[in-house]
């Protein structure tokens, strides 16, 4: 049984067990959500998304460093792949932020997709709401690298930032994944590289042809991650967005969008497990599998 007061003081072993029980569905797990959810709402949570190898867990990495100098408790959440074999994942990211682990304000939390689309695991969602209980101001939230539809943190993120690199092509791959959409702040890093420039250009160019709902204009940020160069910009247009976001009337509009969204997905789940559980389905299941595969 999760300690709720331990919960809420923030005690990093019992928040622990509590995601690892909402990310393995087991029993008492809904109702933890129930009892959460009213001390929910008062974390700022930063999605960070892009495609695999522009920098974010560098990123990350160093944005939780500002953060934690501002005096804020930060929790992060890394989301590894798993394979579609064995259903395991690498969980590396704890990796590249081992001095960040040790710090008692920062809690990190790695979360394989257990083979879910979108760049997100299952239970995220559930993970933020319960390190927005525990008292951590600022949640970030990585995925594990977009690729044409795995945009799904714009459903869970206040704030998305889109993390590109000069030179691998990234105008096009953005128009293609509907990465102009998501993003909210755009980075582009490792901007010691030739070609930053051209870049900034191609997405300026293309913010000027998107249509926000909401009248924002993105702003382009320069960093150097490794050299922890613009993170201090970064940050202040993190907050600028948020603080844009709950002055407009467009605010509640996305946060009833997520909460229909969540809804749907808690809904999907239950039906399939419904379905799955009755006596004979899994048989059913392995059979017709069997069949398709056998081309019978």
């Amino acid at each position: 049984m999760i300690d709720l007061k331990k919960l809420s003081a923030g005690d990093p072993r019992t928040v622990a067990r509590a995601i690892t029980l909402v990310e393995n569905g087991g029993d008492g797990a809904a109702a933890l959500m129930k009892a959460v959810f009213p001390q929910t709402g008062k974390a700022t949570v930063i999605g960070i998304t892009g495609s695999p190898g522009a920098g974010k867990s560098s990123l990350v990495d160093k944005l939780a460093f500002y953060y934690r100098d501002q005096g804020e408790k930060v929790g992060i959440v890394c989301i590894d792949p798993s394979s579609p074999f064995s259903g395991g994942a690498i969980l590396g990211d704890r990796i590249r932020m081992a001095t960040l682990g040790l710090d008692k304000n920062v809690f990190i939390r790695s979360m394989a997709t257990r083979g879910n689309l979108g760049g997100l695991s299952r239970a995220t969602v559930d993970a933020v709401a319960i390190l927005d209980a525990a008292g951590f101001q600022k949640i970030i939230v990585e995925t594990v690298g977009v690729g044409q539809d795995e945009v799904e943190i714009v459903k869970t993120a206040d704030v998305s930032v889109v993390v590109l690199v000069p030179g691998m092509g990234d105008d096009i791959q953005a128009i293609k994944a509907g990465i102009m959409e998501i993003g909210d702040v755009f980075v582009i890093n490792k901007a010691d590289r030739e070609g930053v420039l051209r870049t900034q250009k191609e997405l300026d160019a293309l913010l000027s042809l998107a249509h926000r709902p909401d009248m924002w204009n993105p702003p382009i940020v320069q960093t150097v991650a490794t050299e922890s160069k613009g993170v201090t910009d970064l940050a202040a247009a993190i907050t600028a967005y948020y603080d844009y976001q709950r002055s407009s009337e467009g605010s509640s509009v996305r946060r009833k969008a997520i909460a229909r969204w969540r809804l749907t997905e808690l809904l999907q789940e239950r039906l399939l497990s419904d379905l799955l559980n009755r006596n004979g389905s899994t048989e059913k299941l392995d059979d017709l599998a069997l069949k398709i595969a056998e081309k019978l």
